[in-house]
């Protein structure tokens, strides 16, 4: 009996003994982290669940429609999303920044993030041109295929972060009217000597149609034309266009906006500042975002018909460019195109991609849509 009871004692005593050996010899598990995984999974519940609070310069004013309305929506559905963590503070063109130096400012830290328009980066970063609108371009709905699943957004990702910024489609709208002309543009020679505001890529072809092109921002143009130091201008949607009073002072407005047939604005923010945001909340900025370009072009499309169907009462012609000042304009665009695809490898790769997209788009939408003038 004493003999079987020793027994037994010494089978338990090295059950034990093994069982403290193993736990003692076996990699922590989740749940028994090491204090540094603790440490750093603590930072980031402090950092998911702390208030985020931007200032964010836009280069349009919140009082234009669909261009400036649509930062306020995007700031609104990111405090809602955010269950009201996400405060984003809008500031007009010049309040804190000035139109044109938006990027700058979020690049340096003066400010989180910014709502731009990324040809006016053309200067410093040339692909910005044809990220932001390239003449004779894709359709808006054909950009956001080319963004979203054609690669775009990747690429636009990788040229803009040597710059220590993150860009993010946030909004996009259908083509810009050709320009407002004091006297009607009736052959490619009208160019020649004409002070115009025109933007982008757009302005280098008409430079090169013999116009002196100056660049100037949205709240400036109207003064400019009053006061006669340009001719004409172009600027954005005949719904904008209208808002900043263009009609007033030139009443010929031409179309198509074959140098901007989509226009897109990003909310560009400092690279450092991104990357130090926890995953949900860059996961909220980017589907924001989506649906803000989404909200944006359908409020855009919606808009336009009534303002030109009130042209005729209040003084304006609405005129359609003659094919032959298309078709030289197209031949000028193509040719700048691969001079400055020459020039700089991002914009040669950016310009590849967007025609390597569409050269499959048009197959579909040749055969997809109906023909509109049956």
């Amino acid at each position: 009996m004493i003999s079987n009871r020793a027994a037994l004692v010494a089978v338990t005593v090295a059950l034990v003994s093994g069982l403290i050996i193993s736990l003692a010899i076996r990699p922590p598990t989740r749940s028994a982290a090491s204090s540094g995984e603790v440490m750093q999974s603590s930072l980031m519940q402090k950092n998911q669940s702390a208030d985020i609070r931007w200032r964010v310069p836009l280069f349009v004013s919140e009082n234009l429609p669909v261009l400036g309305e649509n930062p306020a929506y995007f700031a609104d559905l990111l405090k809602r999303a955010s269950n009201d963590t996400i405060h984003l503070k809008l500031f007009d063109p010049g309040e804190i920044v000035p139109a044109f130096s938006i990027t700058d400012a979020v690049r340096e830290g003066k400010v989180q993030a910014g709502w731009t328009w990324l040809g006016y980066d053309q200067g410093k970063i040339p692909a910005s041109a044809v990220i932001g609108a390239a003449p004779f371009g894709l359709e808006p709905w054909a950009y956001m295929g080319w963004w979203y699943k054609g690669g775009g957004q990747e690429l636009t990702e990788q040229i803009y972060a040597p710059h220590n910024l993150m860009p993010i489609l946030c909004g996009i709208i259908g083509p810009e009217t050709a320009g407002w002309f004091r006297q009607p543009i009736e052959s490619v020679k009208d160019f020649e000597g004409l002070k115009i505001r025109f933007a982008g890529l757009g302005g280098k072809v008409l430079q090169r149609l013999g116009a002196s092109v100056t660049m100037l921002p949205g709240g400036e143009i109207f003064q400019a034309l009053e006061k006669g130091a340009i001719d004409a201008t172009e600027f954005s949607l005949p719904i904008v266009d209208d808002a900043l009073g263009f009609a007033r002072v030139a009443q010929n407005n031409y179309f198509p906006g074959w140098h901007q047939p989509y226009t897109t604005a990003h909310l560009v923010i400092n690279l450092q500042i991104w990357e130090a945001l926890a995953p949900a909340h860059q996961a909220l900025f980017h589907t924001a975002c989506t649906a803000s370009t989404g909200h944006m072009l359908a409020h855009g499309e919606a808009v336009q018909g009534a303002v030109i169907r009130d042209f005729e009462k209040n003084g304006v012609t609405a005129r359609y460019l003659p094919m032959e000042i298309l078709r030289e304009l197209k031949s000028v665009t193509m040719q700048l195109l691969d001079e400055e695809a020459e020039n700089d490898a991002d914009f040669a790769t950016i310009l590849a991609s967007q025609r390597a997209f569409e050269a499959d788009y048009v197959l579909w939408k040749r055969l997809a849509y109906l023909p509109r003038d049956l």
